[in-house]
């Protein structure tokens, strides 16, 4: 299979898979006449693999760590728990940081429901922003992100 084929049958770009064998977790052939990267079966097998570990959180340097494992015949489920296990407080954290979020989103649209537009007059930039109450304290959820 060429690249476009590849993509086509794992339902991804052509780049998707580019970027993949520029990451080392593909290892296609390459035609002797034209230089074409060609894949076999168990390239689709392994990308629908790298999916999967996509869907589930995993990035590129932890997939090529379990792919390496596996391709050296070590089994890579200890490491696959232990790396959810320890990524799963952090994510449910982030969750509440969230719906905490849009509690305050969700409030503040309430409050600015029946509020005229501003324009700034030099001592205000926005009237809804500027409405809002303070934070009483900073907690992890007023935190900045990028």
């Amino acid at each position: 299979m060429k690249v476009s084929e590849l993509a086509k049958a794992a339902g991804v770009t052509a780049e998707t898979v580019r970027h993949y064998v520029r990451e080392g977790l593909l290892h296609p052939e390459r035609h002797p006449d034209n230089g074409y990267q060609l894949f076999a079966h168990e390239d689709l097998e392994r990308l629908r693999f790298i999916q999967r570990a996509r869907t589930l959180g995993f990035g590129v340097a932890e997939i090529r760590d379990i792919l390496d494992h596996a391709d050296h015949g070590d089994s890579p489920c200890p490491m696959v728990r232990d790396l959810l296990a320890s990524r799963l407080p952090h994510i449910r954290s982030r969750i509440a940081e969230l719906q905490a979020l849009a509690e305050r989103m969700e409030r503040a649209l309430d409050a600015w429901a029946e509020m005229p537009d501003g324009t700034p007059d030099g001592h205000s930039l926005c009237r809804l922003i500027e409405s809002f109450p303070e934070p009483l304290h900073a907690d992890a959820s007023d935190k900045e992100t990028p």
